[in-house]
């Protein structure tokens, strides 16, 4: 190894290298992006249809299915579901993780392009979005007002929507909340009956004036003209003085049979924040932007343009991400300062003063340029980026330790500074070259996991990878060249801790070793007895996926039965308000009546859009949930109070987007069948210990007013059968005609609807109700038609295009998805299943087989790959598996941690186990490598393992004090994220640094001999 020699030969060099990498790295640091959670792509699109209207069997046949089976013909699917409801279908597309998001989101646009004229001519909206994490609101702003129109209040939004957008690294602001502004022709029915006129007569009159044809050109002499025909609607007048019906001595216009004015349409969707009513402007940052500066240039937005608002518009912010932001952050940096202060005072007590200086060096020069390469690589700083620079601190410096306490033991030996740093330096550079590629193995099949876990996490792995990389670089070049100079020579007084480490180690270590090696048989089974005692106690821990997610939020979804009014909703909306503004918990609360809130969370998406369902957003003052769990509860008794609404606390979740904890999928083409077991199961999960908030989408009653129209009849008068739909669509809610544009610019659409009795259509708008026969007459709609009452299914899904009822259900805090899930299976498979139907198993107990699937893949890549480095090394079989020893007593530490603190097998602490496997055989290298080298110059083999033993259990004892200092501050934080992770490192660190310093000499003493020879 003559890289440290260079080094120290060319230190002016050196130096320049180290200082312009550091360089780049204090600039990343100081421009590199921030943001609460990874800014991940994610291969899915999500089409959303609203028709209202519309009954769910209806929008299933004429939307659902022939977009389902267009998308159907993609490649790369890997799960296509839909959720249908009455005038609401969402269909949710997702492809293999790996995928480019952007082509398959093109792939789905040409699909539906294509069979778009298959769908309804009338959809008011037909949606097509990708489904991407990074497109979550910043900043959610309310303009406020309870006296201003919502007119005003739209037109106020959309100005400041413009203005925010012009700021540098805004991607886009909405504006919503507000009922769609329409030019009503509101039908005097009675009048029109009088005159013989017809509805359809209304409707083709006003959509034959307001056609924009172009006229084309004409030419006069060697000039072109542009012909400019009369065109869509000017002005209200235009409309008003629309002949509908025109005769000699008579003609009638819009104006003689209908009430024209602009007016909201039915509410859809409202807001308030802070109990007052109000619109939203949301807005989302470019990828790769910093949080903190767009914010700076919101606020200062806001401020100027708050001054320019009347005095009865208020602004008020109902979400402000870069405040998590700025706590997630400084929490985890102040995380990396104690365990940087914690490492150094080990490092300091340990090997003093000078040696300390040369090796924390190392700490902050190996961070500041891994983030420089973290940033090359386009990631920022977020909550996996920074907790990849925790995990690395602690290994960071295992690299300078073991290179600067061999120059130190050269420098005791009496050789000169400059030869003692090339030499010490020399003959562990490929021992630490070695312990860091196994340590990079172990986390780079983690950065290459194709699932929705791996791409959350992938963040974390790099940052990982490219500190370690880092730090290899500076323990083999710049830390040899301080060693020269900061180092004393063999005269220098050792600190006072590692005079007694070394006596402990030439007195109890080497007679307990010596015994150890007496007795290899004995050792051997104690470890082994150790091991089968820990994986006996591994079941009972528990396994689940990501936790809650520790947010000062809440969300509540507050559902009426099916065919409840906006207004109803609206109305029990306010007595939540009033029970949750009273709480001190509580900062402010947003509520959004008919409609899921604005995006502000990376792993939630709104999809639902119905009047009798609102959405209330918590925001409260602290995220702890030693204080947010009993809030919970207690909200959950308050709620049950409400009468006549299904109230639901949700609580935030961690990782990748799932539906629920616990969800079973009920499927089967007959949905009756489908209904009637739905139900059953629905009562299994609600009495199953640990389950809440149990939902069934079938099981909603729902009844429609179904319309049979009597073809007979109505073919004997002449009528049309679209003709009586038209009539009654219009009457009701209303029929889009043509289109009306203001001075300003701003279109309109014009709607003709039957002027009823309340703002609501009424049932008795049915007696006035009028279609025209083909012999001109007038003929009552309810002669053609039967009324009567009908139930209907509320909503349901489709998985996979087959139907299907998705029951979910959460979890009360102190059990555990998998726990609550295997009860319910237990039961379902006992259950009398009709022929047709049948259950899958979906919520978090999916997720999780499939992350960890992906996971044992990642586990066996990274062990083999380790092997292969260890077998290039040693250039053997049976060393490598004397090192490998130190892995499976990793996990019973990893174990005996989990259980001892009360944690789960979750998900992170899988990605510590995997982090175990490279971490922990780096000192059975150091060990192995040393024995092998003395050896080779000639020295028994008892007796290498004894020196082995001695010479590097300071080096071994320091790296792992070292990397459980690192992580000790973030694992005592209580992060139910990482502090599981932050355990099982530890746990098993400690436990099989203990064994290997006897175990892995014991059995190289067996097998180490033959592997040499």
């Amino acid at each position: 190894m003559k890289l440290p020699a260079i080094a120290i030969q060319n230190r002016r060099f050196t130096l320049v290298v180290m200082l312009l990498l550091v360089t780049l790295g204090i600039v990343s640091l100081m421009t590199m992006p921030r943001s609460e959670d990874p800014q991940f792509t994610f291969p899915a699109t999500m089409v959303r249809v609203v028709y209202p209207g519309t009954n769910p069997l209806d929008m299933e046949k004429l939307i659902v299915d022939p977009i389902e089976e267009a998308i159907n013909e993609l490649d790369d699917i890997r799960v296509l579901k839909s959720d249908i409801e009455d005038g609401l279908a969402v269909i949710r597309v997702e492809f293999l993780y790996g995928t480019d998001p952007q082509d398959q989101y093109d792939d789905v646009v040409a699909e539906i392009s294509k069979i778009r004229d298959q769908l309804p001519d009338d959809i008011p909206v037909l949606a097509i979005d990708r489904i991407s994490p990074i497109d979550v609101s910043i900043i959610q702003i309310a303009l406020m007002s309870e006296s201003q129109s919502y007119n005003t209040l739209r037109l106020t939004g959309e100005k400041l929507e413009k203005r925010l957008e012009r700021i540098p690294g805004i991607k886009k602001a909405t504006t919503e909340a507000f009922p769609e502004q329409q030019l009503q022709v509101r039908a005097d029915l009675a009048r029109m009956q009088e005159l013989g006129i017809g509805v359809e007569d209304l409707i083709s009159a006003i959509q034959a004036s307001g056609v924009n044809l172009p006229g084309g050109h004409v030419l006069a002499g060697s000039r072109r003209f542009t012909v400019r025909t009369s065109g869509d609607f000017k002005d209200i007048e235009a409309v008003e003085r629309t002949a509908v019906v025109s005769t000699p001595g008579r003609v009638v216009f819009v104006k003689d049979i209908a009430d024209i004015a602009f007016a909201d349409a039915l509410p859809t969707y409202q807001a308030r924040f802070q109990g007052t009513r109000s619109i939203f402007i949301t807005v989302v940052q470019r990828k790769g932007s910093n949080i903190f500066t767009v914010m700076d240039g919101i606020k200062e937005t806001l401020d100027q343009f708050e001054q320019e608002l009347p005095a009865d518009i208020n602004i008020g912010i109902a979400h402000d991400q870069s405040e998590s932001v700025h706590e997630r952050v400084s929490q985890f940096f102040n995380s990396l300062i104690q365990g940087l202060v914690l490492v150094g005072l080990l490092i300091i007590l340990f090997l003093g003063a000078r040696s300390a200086i040369v090796i924390i060096l190392a700490i902050p020069l190996s961070v500041f340029i891994g983030l420089g390469w973290v940033d090359l690589a386009g990631y920022g700083l977020q909550q996996m980026s920074i907790a990849g620079l925790v995990i690395a601190l602690g290994l960071l410096v295992d690299n300078a330790i073991v290179v600067t306490e061999n120059v130190h033991r050269f420098l005791r030996k009496g050789y000169p500074r400059m030869e003692a740093a090339a030499k010490g330096a020399s003959q562990v550079g490929w021992a630490v070259i070695s312990g860091t590629l196994t340590t990079i193995l172990a986390f780079l099949p983690i950065m290459l996991l194709q699932t929705g876990a791996g791409i959350f996490l992938r963040s974390m792995p790099v940052t990982v990878i490219l500190t370690l990389l880092a730090s290899l670089i500076i323990a083999l070049s710049l830390s040899p060249l301080l060693a020269s100079v900061m180092l004393k020579g063999h005269d220098s007084k050792p600190p006072l801790l590692l005079r007694g480490l070394q006596a402990f180690t030439h007195g109890p270590y080497k007679a307990m070793l010596s015994g150890a090696l007496r007795y290899p048989v004995l050792i051997l089974m104690i470890a082994v007895a150790t091991l089968a005692g820990s994986i006996m106690l591994a079941g009972t821990l528990g396994v689940s996926m990501f936790p809650k997610a520790e947010k000062p939020m809440l969300l509540v979804n507050v559902e009426l039965p099916e065919g409840s009014s906006f207004q109803q909703t609206d109305d029990a909306v306010r007595q939540v308000e009033d029970i949750v503004k009273d709480f001190p918990l509580v900062r402010s609360v947003v509520s959004n009546i008919g409609k899921d809130n604005p995006r502000i969370y990376y792993n939630i998406f709104p999809k639902r859009q119905v009047p009798n369902y609102a959405q209330l957003v918590i925001n409260l003052n602290s995220g702890q949930l030693s204080e947010v769990e009993p809030f919970v509860e207690t909200l959950r008794e308050e709620f049950n109070r409400i009468v006549g609404a299904r109230v639901v606390v949700k609580e935030l979740l961690q990782g990748p987007p799932y539906e629920a904890p616990i969800a079973f999928r009920i499927m089967g083409d007959d949905l009756n069948r489908v209904l009637t077991v739905s139900r059953d199961i629905e009562q299994i999960i609600a009495r199953t210990p640990g389950t809440v908030n149990v939902d069934n989408p079938l099981d909603n009653p729902k009844v429609d007013l179904n319309i049979t129209i009597n073809r007979d009849k109505a073919a004997m008068y002449g009528v049309a059968i679209s003709s009586i739909d038209q009539v009654i669509r219009a009457s009701l809610v209303g029929v889009p005609v043509s289109q009306f544009r203001d001075h300003s610019g701003e279109d309109y659409p014009i709607i003709v609807k039957g002027q009823s009795s309340g703002r609501d259509p009424q049932i008795e708008d049915f007696d006035r109700m009028m279609v025209k026969s083909a012999s001109g007459q007038l003929v009552p709609v309810k002669q053609l038609v039967k009324l009567e009452m009908q139930d209907a299914l509320p909503r349901f899904q489709h998985h996979l295009t087959e139907r299907m009822a998705r029951i979910t259900a959460d979890l009360k805090a102190g059990y555990q998805a998998e726990t609550v899930t295997n009860a319910i299976r237990a039961e379902l498979d006992q259950y009398e299943w009709p022929k047709g139907v049948s259950y899958q198993v979906g919520g978090e107990q999916e997720q999780r087989e499939e992350s960890f699937d992906g996971m044992t893949k990642v586990l066996l890549i990274a062990l083999l790959g380790i092997f292969a480095v260890l077998v290039l090394q040693f250039n053997s079989f049976s060393q490598p598996l004397v090192i490998f020893t130190a892995i499976p007593f990793a996990v019973t530490g990893m174990i005996l941690a989990l259980w001892f603190a009360g944690f789960t097998f979750s998900f992170t602490a899988f990605i510590g186990l995997t982090s175990l496997v490279g971490i922990v055989v780096n000192n059975s290298i150091i060990l192995v490598d040393y024995s092998n080298q003395l050896r080779k110059n000639g020295m028994e083999l008892r007796e290498a393992i004894l020196e082995a033993g001695q010479v590097r259990l300071l080096p071994i004892l320091l790296t792992t004090l070292t990397t459980i200092g690192g992580l000790l501050p973030l694992t005592l934080s209580g992060s139910v994220m990482w502090a599981p992770m932050g355990a099982s490192i530890i746990g098993g660190l400690l436990v099989s640094t203990l064994l290997t310093l006897f175990v892995v000499p014991v059995l190289y003493s067996l097998l180490g001999k033959r592997a040499l020879d």
